[in-house]
């Protein structure tokens, strides 16, 4: 097993990566993979706007793979990919995989990998306070409001063509999001969610390399 730990930081936030590999991911440039959020029948889903966000940061650098898009995938597989048919196991995948119906549009798509998502943002913190008026002279806001937020996510690497799991990558990352404004608020944001879309792209790209 291979376990690799990566740090980042940008403006206000801080994002820690963990890598476990099982198996080396090997892949053609006429594989292609695609990233889902992992669906389950109690209710939890993934926010679509972080599975896109990965989805198209690696599309745009890769370069020895092809990137299904979610919504591309699901619409063609369906109704194997609704919530309540997604596989949401390696084993589940491999009895969908029998379906004659589902190995024609897998070969369609030339799926080698799929990347699993799990998680979510959340708002841990808020405190200050602003106010804004107007009067005859004109108006403005005043105070200062600050906002802290953590975003855990982890992907599952599903290898479909041996059934069976490649690796894991999670990704922990938290900032503080400050408002301050004097006449005029100027949000200093630290694009926690962003950031840990791109972290976790940004480490997938370099397993499949």
């Amino acid at each position: 097993m291979i376990t690799v730990f990566v740090t980042l930081t940008a403006g206000c936030s801080s994002t820690i990566i963990d890598t476990h590999l099982a198996k080396p991911a090997t892949i053609s440039a006429q594989d292609s993979i695609v990233v889902l959020g992992r669906r389950s029948g109690i209710g939890q889903e993934i926010e679509h706007k972080f599975i896109r966000c990965v989805g198209k940061s690696l599309a745009k650098n890769a370069v020895d793979f092809q990137v299904v898009p979610e919504s591309t995938f699901v619409d063609g597989m369906y109704p194997y990919f609704e919530n309540s048919t997604a596989p949401i196991n390696i084993n589940d995948l491999g009895e969908l995989a029998r379906i004659p119906a589902v190995i024609r549009k897998l070969q369609e798509f030339r799926v080698r990998y799929f990347i699993w998502i799990v998680g979510s943002t959340e708002t841990t913190d808020a405190s200050g306070s602003m106010s804004c008026a107007v009067g005859p002279g004109g108006g403005g806001c005043f105070g200062l409001a600050t906002w802290s937020e953590e975003a855990d996510y982890e992907a599952n690497i599903w290898d479909l063509d041996n059934l069976e799991l490649t690796g894991k990558i999670s990704t922990e990352t938290e900032g503080t999001s400050y408002l301050p404004a004097i006449f005029i608020p100027i949000p200093l944001l630290a694009r926690v969610q962003s950031n840990a879309c791109h972290g976790m792209a940004k480490q997938i790209q370099s397993v499949f390399r």
